[in-house]
């Protein structure tokens, strides 16, 4: 068999790969994430969960099986509490053997991914966060990941210390940051994000999470502007969020009152996703993925969407059909009528919730790094420090 293409030998050829969805939304809608703390143990302690999700991912098409390792960091695992039960290389390892299991099954890689820190927001210096990305990348390279990803960035700053220690690894890095178009959260534009990558030597960029398609790509745009301008070169990504957000404002949906518990009825249906991939690809971004939300039915309609651009249709696609022509099958007329493209697309799906409001109103705390409120500590908040952030969103309501 003859050895995999690299993602950057793909991404020079002007080929699509298509990334993967929402790992911690999905399995703790599953039961095996807590909500709150986000963090992978899953990886460790039910792998079969884990190991099913990315073999559904595959079947939809992904090409990449981006390992279980969100928020995995030692810090950020022992401020949560799961430092008892498994360590932070024990979730890595676990996490690569099964995104390795499950990419050999296909024509897919394997992707390292390390996100921001606790450690950064309370404002420890350059050289500690980066001893946490060290600590992470030397099991992707024990276990030789195809390539690394530096994901989930509020502050560009932390994102470039992730890419310099990525970097030394050898292999192919990306990164993305969870911003729209006003920027991180200090301020900094998404192009200077882009070229600041760049330079610390990312070799693609782009957004992922905290915003819908729409924005993201928008967003992605504007960093694909400033690495041209700069003179620079890159390839681009994308992996938004499966909600609709054009509510958020900086910090994007987990300023929105439904987070976490109450989204689903902002999920993109299939036929949004088909929307984002086209718009994606014309906007000259060509790994196209997904992060909360993005369950493996959306990517499969991403693989639908650009299937003429890759060439073929993804196994998930076998029993389903393009743009509904399975439903030609149904025993009720008015809904074989629906088997077309046209039907689909042009359909502006109910709620069903006569009293609900189109757009929320975010809690806009305008805090990040540095503010009392978001130096992290190992123990539960307590009921009185919890009392006076219940006293502070009564009163911004």
């Amino acid at each position: 068999m003859a050895p995999k293409k690299g993602i950057l030998e793909r991404l020079d050829a002007g080929e699509v790969v298509i990334g993967d969805g929402g790992f911690v939304f999905a399995l703790e809608k599953r039961g095996y994430v807590k909500a709150g703390p986000w963090t992978p143990e899953a990886a460790a302690e039910y792998p079969e969960a884990v190991r099913q999700l990315h073999r559904e991912f595959l079947r939809a098409g992904s090409n990449v099986m981006q390992t279980f390792t969100f928020y995995a960091s030692d810090d950020k695992l022992e401020n949560r509490g799961n430092t008892q039960r498994f360590t932070g290389e024990q979730i890595n390892e676990a996490a690569c053997d099964l995104a390795r299991g499950v990419a050999d099954e296909g024509d897919a890689l394997v992707a390292g991914g390390v996100s921001q820190t606790p450690s950064y927001l309370s404002c420890k210096s350059e050289e500690d966060v980066k001893a946490i990305f060290k600590k992470q990348i030397d099991v992707f390279v024990r276990k030789n990941v195809d390539f690394l990803i530096a994901e989930y960035f509020e502050h560009v700053e932390e994102a470039e210390w992730a890419v310099q220690v990525l970097k030394t690894s050898g292999k192919p890095v990306a990164a993305t940051l969870c911003i729209g178009p006003e920027g991180d959260l200090n301020g900094v534009s998404p192009q200077e994000c882009a070229v600041k990558l760049v330079k610390a030597g990312a070799n693609i960029v782009g957004i992922n999470c905290h915003f819908d398609p729409e924005t993201c790509v928008k967003t992605v745009k504007l960093m694909k502007e400033g690495v041209e301008k700069a003179g620079l070169k890159a390839h681009y990504m994308s992996q938004p969020l499966g909600f609709h957000t054009p509510d958020c404002n900086r910090q994007g949906f987990i300023d929105l009152p439904e987070f976490p518990f109450a989204l689903e009825p902002r999920i993109l249906t299939r036929w949004d996703m088909q929307k984002y991939a086209r718009e994606a690809y014309n906007a000259g971004i060509r790994y196209i993925g997904g992060c909360c939300g993005v369950e493996p039915y959306h990517i499969r309609a991403v693989s639908e969407e650009l299937e003429a651009e890759r060439g073929f249709l993804p196994a998930g696609s076998e029993k389903h059909g393009k743009w509904g022509t399975g439903l030609e099958l149904h025993t009720k007329p008015w809904v074989r009528a629906r088997a077309r493209r046209e039907y689909w697309e042009k359909l502006q799906p109910a709620s069903g919730r006569p009293f609900c409001p189109s757009m929320s109103k975010p809690d806009s705390w305008g805090v990040t790094k540095g503010h009392a409120d978001l130096m992290q500590q190992k123990e539960a908040t307590s009921k009185d420090q919890l009392k006076v952030l219940f006293d502070k969103a009564t009163q911004n309501a």
